[in-house]
């Protein structure tokens, strides 16, 4: 059975840790899900970029992916952070040892909702501010502490979706998607 991932996306959110990891998750054979928080499917990232999510958020049954990502940007993350859906299942994901990954400002939402004590993760560099003590974990582009996958932001949208693909489909299949995209 194929693994499955569920990507929240908000107006504002930054498009390329959207879509990098996404390309990355639908080459190595992962079932990618874009789930916007609000009815409207149409999602107007930040850049002026526009995104076609699949399905909202409201219709779907959460516990059913295998993983759920969180992309960045300020204005997307606060959107983000404002779905109690959103903030609900990060919490009950954390909670229950199962897998979330955040990129850029994506862990904001994490932090806000106080999923990050006694955790290691990255962000963008300036929003820790506010973490508990020995949360980030600097110098790291991206950060594996059990079930939570974080990465610092857009130049690094490929290897979180490595890492992310790793994490569910192994080192082959991560190793083969990262080959024919030459990264190393």
């Amino acid at each position: 059975m194929a693994k499955s991932a569920v990507v929240f996306v908000a107006n504002g959110c930054e498009p390329v840790e959207v879509t990098a990891p996404v390309d990355v998750l639908r080459r190595g054979g992962v079932d990618v899900v874009l789930a916007a928080v609000s009815d409207d499917l149409t999602v107007r990232a930040a850049q002026a970029v526009t995104l076609q999510a699949d399905a909202p958020l409201s219709t779907l049954d959460l516990t059913q992916f295998d993983i759920a990502i969180v992309p960045g940007d300020s204005v997307g993350v606060d959107n983000l952070g404002k779905s109690a859906r959103v903030v609900a299942e990060l919490t009950r994901r954390m909670e229950a040892g199962e897998y979330v990954a955040a990129i850029c400002a994506g862990p904001m939402v994490l932090a806000n909702a106080g999923l990050l004590t006694g955790r290691k993760a990255v962000c963008y560099p300036g929003c820790e501010e506010g973490w508990p003590a020995g949360v980030y974990q600097a110098g790291k582009d991206v950060f594996v502490d059990g079930n939570l996958i974080t990465a610092t932001g857009p130049g690094t949208a490929l290897p979180f979706g490595i890492q992310i693909l790793r994490t569910l489909e192994g080192d082959k299949v991560a190793d083969e998607v990262a080959s024919g995209m030459l990264l190393k």
